[in-house]
């Protein structure tokens, strides 16, 4: 038999089955599985293994015959011990022969590394994981600002983006050397590339007790939409809520202090703000208070005054904002609190999109 349109030759040019298989197999890659996992704070689960200094996703090479989303989940039982299904992709990585250090006698031609979602793991879930013996030294669940120091650096490039491309939830990205080709604005700016804000603080809803000094006051600033406006520094990608510190000029008002600090931040005008509750830190006589209000407005993006710092501003749904954040369990009470409030500013509850950035004036 004889098969036409061969990838570099005229439409017209007809080749022979044998050859036709032997150009494509010239140009033969590996073919890879991963799985990214994470538990309940975010952090990601990372393998110690035996045959390298660096850790690794769960995952491997794909056997013959075999789809990568099957090679993940045979992966999982062989390398954890653990009967799993992966249905969602995060991230199609093509891994170049110069982007990964091998030994030439490996003559490494290439690699299409596919990144499963494998969901979130409760305590139920990781305490069933199984090592398998003499592969897998142990697991850990890391921080996504600490995989370059402990993963190789296009491990850690591939598992940032398929972490950012989870959060955004556009699908799967497609990856060159573990960096997006189609770059979105948490790529660009870098989310989890640095150390998240760490604040397992217990959340109550009910006023400040008296003598108990407010030293912050944020806001779940709703747009129409149902999404809350989010803060990204430029420098970090460290992520903020708008609001800010009490000034002399609030007058021990935390609302003024809101109000001013998210037009002073994000040129943000709110309306209808509603009090949530506060945080309290153990050992410091303090409280971080929280509230709920609407967008009405942004104006131009400008530098913040008290740090000089243009923040990028997006919209993300309360449960995307929440994973910028390191804020333990009680980050679930927190945001039942923004639930309940956005229904009684009657705002609908954003479903599930991609992030989106506000580069411009915007009224609503």
């Amino acid at each position: 038999m004889t098969t036409t349109s061969a990838p570099d030759e005229r439409p017209s040019v007809a080749m022979r089955d044998e050859a036709y298989g032997a150009l494509r197999a010239s140009a033969a890659l590996w073919a890879g599985t991963s799985v990214l996992i994470t538990n309940q704070r975010g952090q990601i689960l990372l393998e110690r293994v035996t045959y390298r200094p660096t850790r690794l996703l769960p995952g491997g090479a794909v056997d013959p015959g075999e789809s990568p989303a099957k090679g993940a989940v045979r992966e999982l039982e062989e390398e954890l011990g653990v009967t799993a299904t992966v249905t969602r992709g995060l991230a199609v990585d093509w891994v170049s022969p110069a982007g990964r250090t091998t030994p030439p006698a490996m003559k490494f031609p290439g690699e299409l590394l596919h990144v499963f979602d494998g969901g979130v793991w409760d305590d139920d879930q990781i305490a069933a994981i199984r090592p398998r013996p003499g592969e897998i030294d142990g697991i850990e669940f890391v921080e996504p600002a600490d995989l370059p120091t402990l993963m190789a650096q296009d491990d850690a490039r591939r598992a940032l983006s398929a972490r950012r491309a989870r959060i955004n939830g556009a699908g799967p990205v497609f990856l060159e050397d573990g960096l997006p080709i189609a770059p979105t604005v948490l790529d660009r700016v870098g989310v989890l590339r640095t150390a998240r804000a760490r604040h397992h603080l217990r959340f109550h809803n009910r006023r400040v007790p008296d003598g108990l000094t407010v030293r912050q006051s944020w806001a779940w600033a709703f747009a129409p939409d149902g999404r809350v406006l989010v803060l990204l520094e430029p420098d970090t990608g460290a992520a903020c809520l708008p609001g800010g510190t009490p000034e002399p000029e609030d007058r021990a008002d935390p609302e003024t202090t809101l109000i001013r600090e998210a037009r002073e931040e994000a040129a943000a005008e709110l309306t209808r703000t509603r009090y949530l509750g506060y945080l309290s830190e153990p050992g410091e006589p303090c409280a971080r208070v929280r509230y709920a209000a609407a967008l009405t407005s942004l104006g131009p993006t400008t530098a913040d005054p008290a740090t000089g710092r243009t923040y990028v501003r997006i919209l993300a749904t309360p449960e995307q904002a929440v994973e910028f954040f390191d804020w333990g369990p009680p980050a679930a009470e927190q945001l039942q609190a923004v639930h309940q409030a956005r229904g009684l500013l009657g705002i609908p509850r954003a479903g599930r999109q991609p992030v989106t950035e506000l580069s411009g004036p915007i009224a609503w």
